[in-house]
């Protein structure tokens, strides 16, 4: 209870409560948000021994600490916490926490890679390690079509269901994809953007590295009557063999590529692209003002091995440096927010297909990932943007329209 309270000062059972494995109960002095369940009288000492975000998941995962009711508040409230911790702070909690008994946490599902960072091998690994898991764990929290990235929430729109296919829809209209371009999707998932792209007339390729993802997209492909104009490959970015696209995008998968990298897979967009086409590049940024976060703690460890999230300008600028032009740059931070809440509530709801997918180990680990990132999303601590990158023809010209007036069309 001494740590507790040191850590959480005044907000210490304000709008929360707190359950100890012996039966203590204390209850909140206002509406209860949450309860954090303290499973055992090692559990704090694991969760708070540095590096703090690996303990503290390492704990949740275990199940040696637990929240009832709304995890993302949970989150944000040890968020918020430990940012108000000074050194002294931190001293007396040292001491403290040695009054506490040890104990070894059960094994987890970690990454665990090795090789050159970002190489083909070590990206693939990587990639494999996260999605890779059974889809009917992916099925228990996504949307019918399976899209793992920020969905479009437009006026109306109250389905998970309609504001992905709105999404796909939104970026299908920001490129100006017509009938009969090629379009290459750079880590495609499980198909869904290009199938909706092939049924528009287009000749849509999607690549990935997950050998399951592949293995579902090519499923759908053939089962919608699109092998004629739809196909998915096993391919890294760097593996494009010079073919040209009319049109190119790449949603949710630039997280993957790391700062050290982005020369690399810019001119790799670059080269692939006709002159006067366009590439829409929609990935996560960091917007804490630091220098982005790289792959280790809680989802370098357990989610996303080696993923690096990094400043809007950052990525602008490697693009420019590959001879991209910036045409509109858009943040949909608050429609991610939505998503990933969506994303937790599908999960919970489904929580024992999901947990006979991929056990309760990964369930509890997923959970406190996309309370995370909806907590992030929500504080502004992130953001996700839409970037349209053009590259002009030798007279300087690009395939857009004199305005933005067609992006607001009805959907």
């Amino acid at each position: 209870m001494a740590v507790l309270r040191l850590i959480f000062r005044d907000a210490f059972a304000r709008d929360f409560g707190v359950a100890l494995w012996d039966g203590t109960r204390i209850r909140a002095a206002s509406g209860e948000r949450f309860v954090l369940r303290v499973n055992s009288s090692a559990a704090l000492r694991v969760a708070l021994t540095p590096p703090l975000d690996l303990a503290a998941g390492r704990a949740f995962g275990a199940g040696l600490l637990e929240v009832d009711g709304d995890l993302e508040s949970a989150v944000d409230a040890l968020f918020v916490a430990r940012n108000a911790m000074g050194p002294f702070d931190l001293f007396r909690l040292v001491r403290l926490l040695r009054r506490l008994p040890k104990a070894t946490p059960p094994p987890l599902r970690e990454a665990k890679l090795r090789g050159r960072m970002h190489s083909r091998s070590r990206d693939r690994a990587a990639i494999g390690f996260h999605y890779d898991q059974p889809i009917a764990f992916y099925r228990s929290f996504l949307d019918r079509e399976m899209i793992y990235s920020c969905a479009y929430w437009d006026e109306g729109i109250e389905t998970l269901d309609a504001a992905q296919s709105a999404k796909i829809e939104y970026t299908l209209r920001k490129l100006r994809l017509t009938p009969g371009e090629r379009l290459l999707d750079i880590g495609c998932g499980w198909g869904a953007l290009v199938v909706h792209a092939a049924r528009q007339g287009a000749q849509a390729l999607g690549i990935t590295l997950s050998r399951l993802q592949y293995e579902e997209a090519g499923r759908r492909i053939a089962e919608a009557g699109l092998t004629d104009r739809a196909r998915v490959e096993l391919r890294d970015y760097r593996e494009l063999r010079g073919e040209e696209f009319d049109k190119i995008v790449s949603i949710g998968m630039f997280e993957h590529v790391g700062r050290a990298r982005f020369g690399d897979y810019f001119r790799a967009a670059y080269a692939a692209l006709r002159a006067g086409g366009l590439f829409l590049n929609h990935a996560i940024a960091d917007q804490s003002g630091g220098r982005g976060e790289r792959g280790g703690g809680f989802l370098g460890r357990f989610i996303f091995p080696d993923g690096e999230v990094v400043d809007v300008p950052a990525s602008l600028k490697a693009a420019e440096a590959a001879g991209f032009e910036v045409r509109d740059v858009e943040n949909l931070r608050e429609h991610y927010t939505k998503t990933v809440r969506a994303w937790l509530a599908n999960l919970d709801r489904n929580c024992n297909d999901a947990i006979a997918a991929a056990g309760e180990r990964s369930y509890q680990l997923w959970r406190l990932y996309l309370a995370g990132s909806a907590q992030g999303f929500n504080t502004g601590r992130i953001g996700v943007h839409q970037s349209l990158l053009a590259k002009p023809d030798s007279a300087g010209h690009v395939t857009l329209p004199p305005t933005r007036r067609d992006l607001y069309v009805s959907l």
